[in-house]
């Protein structure tokens, strides 16, 4: 006997509205959590990016200062106010400049087939900070369509060699040296650098000793030279721009107000001159 049209089950309009009501609801609390956790982990590893990026530049000052002030036995050149080991030029302002480091320690080319076989070298490593030239993309392009840069720092490292004849410091593009270089970007989004010369005491060297100031005779007395390094993520890191303060090794004066969103982190260690007790 065939069934009525009437008795046989199925679904409503009504019912299929609902279905597709409880799976867009579905959906977007599951795209929500998607969000929640790709911003969660895009946060990490920009955090992790920042902080491996310091931490590698960190630990090359700390492997060049560590050869302050070291000459190999027997060296022959002949020592001036050029060749001091440790040389911290302190920024006069520190939103426009960081702190500059020269580090100067002898080297030795050796060549079984010349006499001497032995020749002796100096050189010379410089890290400072200047303006950072990569467009800020997120302000008001300039006139030409072009973005001012972004306000942070490019740390630059340079290597120079000593010239014995004409007693200065040679041109590394000209040198014919492949040991020396000229300024080289080692990284970018720097926020601050500072250097602080510590003498056997434990104190603060102030200011940090030159060949001509007044902290002159300490010029071979720093054990230690502490670093301060800021860097600043690339890209916004924080929802909300907020005033968020960035303090300075020891100096209260250099601490940094910024309102923004990017992440700073600092990376503060300790590289003990362990060469300068040599001269």
């Amino acid at each position: 006997m065939k069934k009525k049209l009437s008795s046989i089950a199925g679904v409503t309009l009504i019912e299929i509205l609902i279905g597709i009501l409880i799976s867009v609801v579905m959906m977007a609390a599951m795209f929500t959590s998607y969000q929640v956790v790709n911003n969660t982990y895009s946060q990490v590893a920009d955090r992790a990016k920042i902080s491996t990026a310091g931490r590698d530049v960190v630990g090359m000052m700390l492997r060049d200062i560590r050869n302050a002030g070291f000459k190999y036995f027997n060296d022959n050149i002949k020592t001036s106010n050029e060749h001091s080991p440790i040389i911290i030029t302190k920024s006069s302002n520190f939103n426009t400049a960081c702190d500059k480091l020269e580090i100067v320690y002898g080297d030795v080319n050796y060549n079984s087939s010349r006499t001497p076989r032995y020749v002796f070298e100096r050189y010379k490593i410089t890290y400072e900070c200047k303006a950072s030239k990569l467009p800020d993309k997120s302000a008001q392009p300039l006139p030409g369509n072009k973005f001012p840069p972004i306000k942070a720092f490019a740390l630059y490292k340079s290597k120079v060699g000593w010239n014995s004849t004409s007693n200065k410091w040679d041109d590394p593009s000209t040198d014919g040296n492949s040991k020396t270089y000229g300024e080289e970007i080692v990284l970018d989004y720097v926020s601050d650098l500072v250097f602080n010369p510590i003498d056997d005491k434990g104190l603060l060297i102030n200011p940090p000793p030159t060949p001509t100031n007044a902290t002159k005779d300490k010029l071979y007395s720093i054990k230690t030279i502490d670093v301060a390094l800021t860097v600043r993520s690339s890209k916004p890191f924080f929802r909300n721009a907020k005033l968020r303060k960035v303090l300075a090794m020891m100096d209260g004066s250099r601490t940094k107000s910024n309102t923004d969103k990017f992440l700073r982190e600092s990376i503060i260690v300790s590289a003990h001159a362990r060469n300068l007790g040599l001269q």
